[in-house]
């Protein structure tokens, strides 16, 4: 990855590495590159989720944009998908969400989305670095009539709403729905577009107070959502990270349902009705064996990838498949929109368990997960990319894949935004991985600390 930008936009503490100064010239070169060769003042969408730190970033990153004569449009508080899909609406240059997803409250990012609604490319990121880091180009500092206006459009949200129903063909009267919000960017959107489809809704952590913003809950956090749904007696519920760009399920008794298996019900749901294109569902390599087994008993394909959202998408794209995402619940839909959609993901669950006649634990009885451990192993960022260097840890996990003989596997990789190495082991005994995991990450500390 670049010297500014990791796998999702420019994230740090706010304040310490992502600072108002920083910002303020992500919104130049970012406006400045990404308007191009417009002829005509250059529109930038700008959205947020619930952080603290958010009305700072977004004031630096307003005034940069201006400066370079563009104009900032403001649409407050939304999931990062609708800002994708807004900046298509509202024929807008591009998009900048400011959030740093499920990272505490601490955390910030900025990330940008083309005018196509598509995230960055390596080669667009690179040119916007340099831009800060090197001073490659000369900015335009405008004056006069021809300095950059903020503007505002109070009907982004509503809009949103009525492109995430839009994508369902059935109404949600009658079902009984339990949802968390992690206090984060769907504690709007999430109940409204759930309430105007006729469920009856009962929410949680959808009071976000700016340092609330995925503690103890949301998709990172299951346990009260658990809880939640066994005693309101839902037949489902819906958990949400904190820019809602994902979203994981709970089943009537208190069972998590994972990216894999929401991608599986679905998957199978669209293969039924002759809309998955090439029969085809892309994962990526950390997704459970169980899914692959899934796939070969109902004739469908795995597509696979390296973990991140953008390589999904790259597949996609370049191969013409529709449904694609991780584990995470991360979930991208091409047809509707050009991200991971937490809430489109969602109404498409429900629109299959509607329809289906049965129960989610039922629908997601179609595959088996096999039993999978993860940790995080703390080092420094200069050296989390140096694992696969390091003979100790490449013997010791070799070792373990011979000895799983197929029916298990192991995994490493480095964070894309913080100094971890993350380290996945499956196999059929979860005491057994989950010893050789703590194993494995205190020799990655060890190594690399």
């Amino acid at each position: 990855m670049g010297r500014l930008f990791g796998t999702d936009g420019v994230r740090g503490v706010a304040n310490q590495e992502l600072t108002a100064e920083l910002a303020y010239k992500l919104g130049q070169a970012g406006a400045y590159v990404l308007a191009g060769e417009t002829k005509h003042t250059p529109k930038i969408l700008v959205g947020m989720d619930t952080r603290i730190s958010g009305d700072m970033l977004e004031s630096a990153l307003v005034a940069g944009i201006c400066s370079v004569g563009a104009e900032a449009i403001c649409l407050g508080v939304l999931p990062t998908p609708a800002i994708a899909y807004l900046t298509r609406l509202y024929n807008a240059d591009a998009g900048v969400v400011i959030s740093a997803s499920h990272n505490p409250f601490e955390f910030n990012g900025i990330k940008f989305f083309n005018g196509n609604g598509y995230k960055l490319p390596d080669a667009i990121e690179e040119k916007i670095e340099a831009i800060i880091l090197d001073n490659a180009e000369e900015l335009p500092k405008p004056t006069g009539k021809n300095v950059g206006v903020k503007s505002e459009i109070e009907t982004a949200l509503d809009d949103y709403i009525a492109f995430v129903k839009g994508t369902i063909e059935v109404d949600l009267k009658g079902m009984k729905i339990a949802i968390d919000c992690a206090n984060g960017a769907a504690y709007q959107a999430a109940p409204v577009a759930l309430f105007d489809l006729g469920a009856e809704v009962s929410v949680i952590n959808n009071e976000p107070d700016g340092i609330n913003i995925n503690s103890n809950c949301g998709s990172t956090h299951m346990g009260d959502l658990q809880k939640f749904v066994v005693e309101s007696g839902a037949e489902i519920g819906l958990a949400f990270d904190g820019d809602a760009d994902r979203v994981l399920a709970i089943d009537e008794n208190g069972k998590t349902i994972d990216g894999d298996q929401i991608m599986a019900i679905i998957g199978l749901d669209l293969k039924r009705r002759g809309m998955l294109a090439k029969d085809t569902i892309v994962a990526t390599v950390m997704s459970n064996l169980g899914f692959d087994i899934m796939a070969k008993k109902e004739g469908l394909n795995i597509a696979k990838t390296k973990v991140g959202d953008r390589y999904v998408l790259e597949e996609m794209l370049d191969k013409g498949y529709v449904l694609g995402g991780e584990q995470s619940g991360h979930v991208i839909f091409l047809e509707h929109n050009t991200t991971g959609d937490g809430l489109l993901t969602a109404l498409q669950l429900l629109q299959v368990l509607k329809t289906s006649g049965k129960k989610m634990s039922e629908l997601a009885s179609v595959m088996h997960i096999l039993p999978q451990v993860l940790k995080n192993a703390k080092v420094s960022n200069e050296k989390k990319h140096k694992y696969l260097e390091d003979e100790v840890i490449a013997k010791m996990c070799k070792e373990l894949e011979d000895e799983f003989h197929g029916e298990g596997r192991v995994l490493i990789r480095p964070s894309g935004t913080e100094p971890l190495v993350r380290v996945m082991i499956e196999g059929k005994d979860q005491d057994y991985i989950t010893t050789r995991a703590i194993e494995l990450v205190k020799v990655i500390e060890e190594r690399l600390g």
